[in-house]
């Protein structure tokens, strides 16, 4: 296989269409919310095998939050999609916080094994780093 096909398959999955996550009006400050799916799957770009994972969500609400029912079926848009692990996680990164403008938000995806690897994608977004932030309420 060329660069040029390399290219194509690494770019897979980026441009396709998925549906669209809904929001609602955030109404509390300095929250975190995690949302975990255990059932993502996509198809390999590769093999056209599917991928399973576990895709963890944790975000920093600003004005608006996820409706998590149009989340749910943004989610099964992968179903059928090949793309890879790397494509994957980074492009809900990029719709998640598209939809809802957090202050911040971290994807994580903990893909099955695959040929005996594990592999863990994580990609992160926003003003403020997890690290520092702290939860009032604790």
């Amino acid at each position: 296989m060329d660069l040029r096909e390399k290219t194509k398959l690494a770019k897979g999955g980026l441009e396709a269409k998925l549906p669209q996550m809904d929001v609602f009006p955030n109404l509390f400050k300095d929250y975190k919310i995690t949302i975990a799916v255990p059932e993502y799957t996509s198809l390999c770009p590769h093999t056209a095998l599917p991928d399973f994972a576990t895709i963890t969500i944790q975000y920093i609400p600003d004005k608006l939050c996820i409706e998590l029912k149009s989340f749910k079926y943004y989610i099964l848009g992968y179903r059928n999609l090949g793309i890879s692990h790397e494509n994957a996680v980074n492009r809900i990164l990029k719709d998640f916080t598209a939809a809802c403008k957090p202050k911040w938000a971290n994807i994580k995806g903990v893909f099955t094994p695959r040929g005996g690897i594990i592999t863990t994608v994580e990609a992160e977004y926003g003003r403020q780093s997890a690290k520092s932030f702290q939860n009032p309420r604790n």
